[in-house]
């Protein structure tokens, strides 16, 4: 390979990103490492730099891309439901008993750990207990506390932030715009039965876009995410990452909402504008309540709706 995998542009030269090379270096990087970032594009590109620099070496007797690695293994969820099965934690656990076959090291890559089902995870715990030799265990996960405390114990913890803006592309900006600007209009008052109309109207009209939005995010990652994985990914591993994409983007979004929100009140506190506190607390209050919800399989459209529908009693009655 004439270069090495690259880090996400946005982490290359941090303090974490050298923390890693530097124990890769020594050959003191821990068997056992839990990646956390909301953003899985961010998890998938860190991962692969990490194996890149364990398993292509002086001592390899080949040199290939992670993803086609012989001594590379990895392990998704599958399925709509997206879960990892303990038939596929058996299966990932006996090859890396193995020994290596151009590498000395082996490494198993198992994206989003936290879907692993309870079968799965005490099985995958007895490896973290015991692990293979020379061998180095990635997980990913946006849900850190959604794993046994037991693994998240066993494990040497490395949180990224999400890459800056991954859907300006789709219209995301001038939705956020638009919010805001509705805001305005709230925060003006509503006087009469037509100005509740038109509220009512640009609120449905926002939920609108935001679907559209999310949906050609999706589209776009989706086409380039397929690029990259291997082409002997089964249908429902394939179903799952793309499902795992539409939620990893869906959060983003919602998280801009969050933060659009925040940027709308500030300089109005700034102004002295105490009146609007309230608002805002209970605003943000209400997003967070409805991003849980998605977690309990919740529509996008329907958290969205809940959210919208307060920031029209809150603002509109500060």
């Amino acid at each position: 390979m004439s270069t090495r995998a690259a880090w996400p542009p946005t982490l290359a030269g941090t303090p974490t990103v050298a923390v890693i090379e530097a124990a890769i270096e020594r050959q003191r990087l821990s068997h056992s490492v839990l990646l956390q970032s909301d953003d899985t594009a961010t998890l998938g590109l860190v991962a692969s730099a990490i194996a890149d620099r364990l398993l292509n070496t002086a001592e390899s007797s080949a040199e290939f891309p992670p993803e086609s690695h012989p001594d590379c293994f990895m392990l998704r969820p599958a399925g709509k439901m997206r879960q990892i099965s303990a038939e596929a934690t058996r299966y990932l656990i006996g090859r890396v008993q193995v020994s290596g076959t151009v590498s000395r090291r082996k490494v198993a890559i198992i994206y989003d750990c936290d879907r692993m089902n309870t079968a799965a995870a005490n099985i995958f715990l007895k490896t973290l207990e015991e692990p293979p030799d020379n061998t180095t265990l990635l997980l990913l996960t946006s849900r850190p506390y959604a794993l046994l405390p037991t693994i998240r114990s066993r494990v040497l913890l490395f949180r990224f932030p999400a890459a800056t803006e991954v859907v300006q592309h789709a219209g995301l900006p001038d939705w956020l715009e638009d919010y805001q600007k509705w805001l305005g209009r709230l925060c003006g008052g509503v006087s009469n039965r037509q100005d509740v109309a038109d509220h009512i109207f640009t609120l449905y009209g926002l939920i609108a876009r935001f679907n559209s939005i999310l949906e050609t995010a999706t589209k776009e990652a989706w086409k380039a995410e397929k690029e990259k994985l291997p082409p002997d990914l089964a249908d429902d591993e394939q179903v799952a990452i793309e499902t795992g994409l539409t939620n990893g983007l869906r959060t983003r979004i919602f998280a801009d909402i969050e933060r659009a929100t925040s940027t709308f009140a500030r300089p109005r506190l700034a102004a002295g504008d105490a009146s609007i506190r309230p608002a805002v607390v209970e605003s943000i209050a209400q997003l967070e309540k409805n991003v849980g919800l998605l977690h309990l399989n919740l529509n996008q459209a329907a958290a969205l709706e809940n959210f919208l529908l307060s920031s029209l009693r809150l603002w509109s009655q500060r």
